[in-house]
């Protein structure tokens, strides 16, 4: 079993920076993929940013050179640095990883329990 913890979420001003991190816990695993998705009220969840265990990264066209995916795989941690906010990137946000279990060679897609972001005047 393995868990997800976000954390970073919150209330900023257009223009502000917010940083999300998720960090993965458990025993005997092994991650692949990191990203993060966000989901706006009404609308569906969608791809935001993701970065593989070699370090190839993609983004939404939205937030290209405005946010910057970063992981610590000793830590199994994955960051999302979230510069130049606009209303527009109000959501929650959830981080998924896609995990190998190293007893059963299974592979198994979690997500985290997800952060509010909230970028208002």
């Amino acid at each position: 079993q393995v868990q997800l913890v976000e954390s970073g979420g919150g209330l900023v001003q257009p223009g502000g920076s917010l940083r999300l991190s998720c960090a993965a816990s458990g025993r005997a695993f092994s991650i692949n993929a990191m990203g993060w998705y966000r989901q706006a009220p009404g609308k569906q969840r969608d791809l935001v940013a993701i970065i593989t265990s070699g370090g190839s990264i993609n983004y939404e066209d939205s937030v290209k050179g405005r946010f910057t995916i970063s992981r610590d795989n000793a830590k199994n941690t994955v960051y999302l640095q979230m510069n130049s906010l606009k209303p527009e990137d109000t959501a929650v946000y959830y981080c998924k990883a896609d995990i190998m279990s190293l007893t059963t060679r299974v592979n198994y897609r979690y997500w985290g329990q997800g952060t509010q972001v909230t970028v208002s005047s």
